[in-house]
């Protein structure tokens, strides 16, 4: 399991009192395979800029999917772009995988057969994986799902982030995040003001 799909699996655990955004969610994962892409070498972070390291190419499907769309000319892509490049619908794509590969089940929601349906981890390898990392409050773990309002219940003086490239690609998601909520509610004020308009005085 990479980073991906552990922050995914721990975003599902959430339970859906607790539900993550899709939009958010996609901006982190698309962080997360950033750095896990640092870690192996395949890439590396110039300012804000994605350089491409070459090999070693990632044996995970979906981040070998993520190393061959980088930009391999230079001017390299600027993290940000990069997130919201990659970001777009990249839940439902982990989703989709994660399902294919046994890691998720599809359960309804309530008492009642007709319910919603929603997914949920299966008590497997890699979601023991994933609990492990966060129990031990993994720190690339714990920031991203912090950026997309997963509390861990991290105090403040804990250890943080180590390394710049993953703090700086840490803080681009966090900044996508935003920029993504205040879209959202420029949205809402709108369709507020349209709904107004039409109703009248």
């Amino acid at each position: 399991m990479t980073t991906a799909k552990d922050l995914f699996v721990i975003a599902i655990d959430q339970g859906p009192e607790h539900a993550v955004g899709q939009g958010d969610l996609s901006l982190a994962l698309a962080g997360a395979e950033l750095i896990d892409l640092v870690g192996a070498g395949a890439v590396t972070v110039d300012g804000d800029r994605v350089v491409p390291g070459g090999p070693p190419a990632p044996d995970d499907r979906l981040l070998g999917e993520a190393a061959e769309r980088l930009t391999q000319q230079p001017p390299y892509e600027r993290i940000e772009d990069w997130l919201w490049r990659r970001g777009r619908d990249l839940s439902a794509v982990y989703q989709t995988a994660l399902e294919e590969d046994g890691e998720l089940t599809r359960k309804r929601g309530g008492r009642l057969s007709f319910g919603s349906e929603r997914v949920e981890p299966v008590d497997s390898p890699g979601r023991r994986r994933a609990a492990d990392r966060w129990a031990a409050k993994e720190p690339v773990l714990a920031a991203l799902a912090s950026v997309v309002g997963i509390d861990d219940g991290r105090s403040g003086d804990e250890p943080g982030l180590e390394d710049e490239a993953v703090t700086t690609v840490v803080a681009a998601v966090h900044d996508a995040v935003m920029e993504l909520e205040a879209v959202r509610q420029r949205r809402t004020i709108e369709n507020a003001a349209y709904a107004n308009l039409w109703r009248g005085p």
